[in-house]
């Protein structure tokens, strides 16, 4: 049975990256603290989860190594995330339009 040499050797990601990855996550919860002591309004919620899909994009990609992985798992993580995204715009679309009926009752 022939196996190739590289289809189970893992991805050593260097010190300097971690590193690296680490202090851009601290920084980001720095801006994110930061954010929330600032009034944007409207542009709160927003922001926050920008802050927030960054630093999920770097602990998905660096700490989980995906990007150093087979397009099979990128294209299976990615479903996952693409799911995720359609709970929560289906979660945000109910609480969102609950105060459009008149109900008697509330």
């Amino acid at each position: 049975m022939v196996h190739s040499a590289d289809a189970h050797e893992p991805h050593i990601i260097p010190f300097r990256t971690n590193l690296a990855v680490f202090i851009a996550l601290m920084v980001l919860l720095f801006v994110t603290v930061g954010v929330a002591y600032l009034d944007l309004g409207p542009l709160g919620l927003p922001v926050a989860l920008a802050i927030a899909t960054i630093k999920a994009a770097l602990i998905l990609l660096y700490f989980m190594h995906i990007r150093y992985a087979s397009r099979l798992q990128w294209i299976f993580s990615s479903a996952a995330f693409l799911w995720l995204g359609i709970m929560i715009l289906i979660t945000m679309s109910d609480y969102l339009s609950r105060g459009w009926l008149n109900v008697d009752g509330k």
